[in-house]
């Protein structure tokens, strides 16, 4: 076979991998999301309660540990579950119990979720139990928020900016 011949087919070969590799990027379409709805995503990191609260040590406790390790308190690692409940005009979307990450029980709860919604005016209602039993530390928060097609409300959670937060969209506080 000549070189020619050879160098041709090649081509070929090459012309006909692209082609398809462009007929595979624009077909099947593929869409992400509805474009008939809108979208709310609620995610965050936060860690629960302690199961036990913080002891102070006495002072021969204190005097006990080796110099490198002297410390007022202990404190045991293990957190309780944080609760976190999501509701769209009273209909509940979410209601769950996050268990704490890490090895030891130790580290933040974290939630990733995205809801499809249909648009229009909503009321978000959002609560958070840190101590894992829906008792008097609960976070709470309702606004009402416009939702159009492809919209996307993010709900965060930050104890120290106040709770729950919104963005991307304009929200009124309290619902209607």
């Amino acid at each position: 076979m000549s070189e020619t011949v050879r160098r041709i087919g090649q081509g070929l070969v090459y012309l006909a991998a692209a082609a398809l590799v462009g007929w595979f990027s624009q077909n099947p379409v593929y869409r992400a999301f509805p474009s008939d709805r809108a979208q709310i995503v609620l995610a965050f990191a936060h860690g629960g309660a302690r199961v036990e609260e913080c002891r102070r040590l006495s002072y021969e406790e204190i005097r006990a540990l080796p110099p490198g390790e002297r410390r007022p308190s202990t404190c045991e690692r293990e957190r309780r579950p944080v609760l976190v409940r999501l509701s769209l005009d009273g209909e509940v979307l979410l209601d769950e119990a996050l268990p704490p990450t890490g090895l030891s029980g130790d580290g933040p709860s974290r939630i990733y979720r995205e809801f499809a919604v249909p648009p229009g005016t909503h009321c978000v209602e959002a609560a958070l139990d840190e101590t894992g039993a829906w008792t008097e530390r609960v976070w709470h928060s309702r606004v009402t928020v416009s939702l159009r097609p492809l919209d996307r409300l993010a709900v965060d959670f930050k104890a120290d900016k106040g709770g729950f937060l919104y963005y991307n969209l304009e929200v009124d506080q309290g619902c209607r």
